[in-house]
């Protein structure tokens, strides 16, 4: 193990395991002047980007009609928590193709369903 390895495994969090499909509550700290409070982001993973202390994922929710994405640093201090909340069938990586999907055609098989 190098150098760069052994200052990395120092900064990495623990995050539950996760993948593209799942649906994740994020609890990210959000500094409003000299105050910090947790702001919870609701949606599903659409795409992960590996990579030690540069791992990220990115997040996908419809908020009062209007898609919003927002990339998460995997291991980022400003992430207090990441709860799994459902797990879904997919059958790629990256699922950028719901960004033209709406409604219910925008939904994913359940994976605790499947036979």
């Amino acid at each position: 193990m190098g150098a760069m390895e052994l200052v990395e495994k120092a900064q990495l969090t623990e995050r539950p395991a996760m993948k593209s499909g799942d649906t994740v509550r994020v609890h990210v700290k959000v500094r409003e002047g000299d105050k910090e409070r947790i702001q919870v982001f609701e949606g599903v993973v659409i795409g992960q980007h590996r990579g030690g202390t540069r791992a990220s994922f990115t997040v996908r929710k419809v908020s009062f009609g209007q898609g919003v994405e927002r990339i998460f640093p995997l291991h980022s201090p400003t992430i207090q928590k990441v709860e799994v909340m459902r797990s879904a069938k997919v059958r790629r990586a990256k699922l950028y193709y719901l960004r033209a999907l709406k409604g219910k055609a925008a939904r994913m098989k359940d994976a605790a369903r499947q036979n």
